[in-house]
């Protein structure tokens, strides 16, 4: 098979993971959050649902040798990191706001189910406020997504189609080892029990 076909099927792939992790997160995203058939170890990787997208670049370096790019890779995958490190910190706030919007006092008291004319937001109810709530957690994981196809569509497009299949080829080996590790440790801790219970549930 051609080289940039192989890596056209890759992205194509990715593509279809996202579209069917929508529906997923549509369905319940609190549970995209901390999903329980995770290992705790694929937890410790997670950033809003996902891997972070600057890890790509961490990927990049230990699969593609420094010296095979050109000066033009170079300047367009340095200015494709900072695209991606603004758009993380720029996720990191709306999602540092949301966090912030669960504590507030108006929230606080609605959970509780105080007198709406003493919550501060009067006319709500606690699934307006939860409805609210899934809406923005939605919004955080589809534009996360999008930054994370995006960054590896970007760089595949930068490097050669020789460099685009080492570079796929690595990120997919490493979510085979921290999902087989992370299944060796829960074992070993005995929580391999409890996922294999969540996973028969399904």
């Amino acid at each position: 098979m051609e080289l940039r076909s192989l890596v056209t099927q890759v992205l194509t792939h990715y593509q279809e993971y996202y579209a069917v992790k929508v529906a997923a997160t549509r369905e319940d995203v609190f549970v995209m959050f901390a999903p329980p058939w995770f290992s705790s170890y694929e937890h410790t990787y997670l950033w809003i649902t996902g891997f972070k997208p600057s890890l790509a670049f961490k990927i990049l370096d230990k699969s593609v040798n420094q010296d095979e790019l050109t000066d033009e890779q170079l300047e367009a995958l340095c200015g494709l990191k900072v695209w991606t490190k603004a758009a993380e910190r720029g996720l990191n706030n709306d999602m540092a706001r949301v966090q912030e919007s669960l504590v507030s006092p108006p929230l606080v008291n609605l959970a509780l189910k105080r007198n709406p004319a003493e919550t501060g937001v009067v006319g709500e109810t606690a699934d307006d406020v939860m409805q609210m709530l899934r809406k923005q957690m939605e919004t955080l994981v589809e534009t996360a997504d999008m930054i994370r196809m995006t960054t590896a569509r970007k760089i595949v497009e930068i490097l050669s189609p020789v460099q685009s299949v080492r570079f796929l080829a690595a990120a997919t080996q490493l979510q085979v080892n921290i999902r087989r590790v992370g299944l060796q440790r829960d074992a070993h801790s005995g929580r391999g029990a409890t996922y294999g219970k969540v996973k028969n549930e399904q």
